[in-house]
């Protein structure tokens, strides 16, 4: 009996060893490719939490910029990044069909463990047909990363949290930016161009029309203020206007609100909307239904106004009040713009 608790104690700490050391050596192998999603020469700050995530896989983290050189200098500024590679071309609108051969013809050439991207428009459009063409399977919105190939996501709307392990030799994923941090700047990582694809005639850019506001955009804003269908009209939408201006906030609202007409929907906060994460969330008139709570309960500090004290945002907000919006919320706006 002696023998055999001492071989015991000599083997699982050799054991052990062997993993970790084996974990060490396949991370030196892995090589990242980050799609760098941007618009208009600004880089998509999601960006910088991606580049977070990839960091955590381990090894060289490679940032991949189509098309626009002032978007490279940004992205080698990011801590984590060892190089950029910039695909020269027109990428007017970040279309798949031309963005996806530039990601393949990298790959070809790199042969990158990982491809990642953030969770935003232009990542969602364009990662699947990747992950199509080398199929392999889609691994989406990740919020943590457990392994080389091993990650969270949510689903269930946000309900329950599965945790994936992909067997893919190129993992495909999108990165679901409120959950990890940003890589900081100062970085001046090496940048090199790679030879042109060939250009595609699937599609064509024609143009988009963008919104123009003061307000801070909702994904990036450090506070939002996000109205429901209590508000009954888009000209009492107003008083969220206000207060959000009083606050120096950004907007959103309630798939119910956006159903209704009372705002368009680009300013749904849910599991089919935006996905936030700021400092404070003020739901004003929002029952809290679970593909609501899906895109904001990520959110430092909850605040709800609700005459309903059953309502079930109130379970998930760190303060409450139980009022008519309609007498609380104008009280608030001109307190705030003394």
């Amino acid at each position: 009996h002696t023998l055999s608790f001492v071989m015991f104690r000599s083997v699982v700490p050799r054991v052990a060893a062997f993993s970790q050391a084996r974990a060490a050596a396949n991370s030196r192998f892995a090589s990242t490719l980050v799609f760098v999603d941007h618009n208009n020469g600004v880089m998509n700050p999601a960006v910088k939490n991606t580049v977070t995530a990839a960091s955590k896989i381990g090894g060289d983290v490679t940032a991949f910029v189509v098309g626009d050189e002032a978007v490279a200098q940004q992205a080698a500024s990011l801590q984590g990044v060892s190089k950029v590679l910039v695909a020269p071309g027109d990428f007017a609108g970040l279309l798949p069909e031309s963005v996806a051969p530039a990601i393949l013809k990298a790959q070809a050439a790199h042969s990158f463990t990982h491809i990642l991207s953030p969770a935003s428009a232009a990542g969602k459009n364009v990662l699947p047909r990747v992950a199509a063409k080398l199929d392999v399977a889609m691994v989406s919105e990740i919020t943590a990363v457990e392994g080389e190939d091993t990650f969270e996501r949510p689903i269930y709307a946000g309900n329950a949290i599965a945790r994936v392990k992909s067997t893919d030799n190129v993992k495909v994923i999108t990165v679901r930016g409120t959950s990890f941090d940003e890589a900081a700047d100062g970085n001046s990582a090496p940048t090199e161009s790679m030879e042109a694809a060939e250009a595609q005639t699937l599609s064509t850019f024609k143009g988009q029309e963008l919104t123009k506001s003061d307000r801070p955009a909702l994904s990036d804003a450090s506070i939002v203020v996000s109205g429901g269908r209590a508000l009954k009209s888009e000209e009492n939408f107003e008083l969220i206007y206000s207060l959000a201006d009083a606050m120096g906030a950004g907007v959103g609202a309630s798939r119910a609100a956006v159903d209704a007409g009372y705002v368009p929907n680009d300013m749904q906060v849910g599991q089919t909307g935006k996905i936030v994460a700021p400092d404070l969330y003020l739901a004003i008139g929002i029952s809290g239904a679970i593909q609501h709570l899906a895109g904001m309960k990520d959110a430092k500090t909850i605040v709800c106004i609700n005459k309903d004290p059953e309502a079930p945002i109130f379970q998930v907000s760190d303060y409450g009040l139980e009022a008519d919006l309609f007498k609380a919320v104008p009280e608030m706006t001109e307190k705030l713009a003394k």
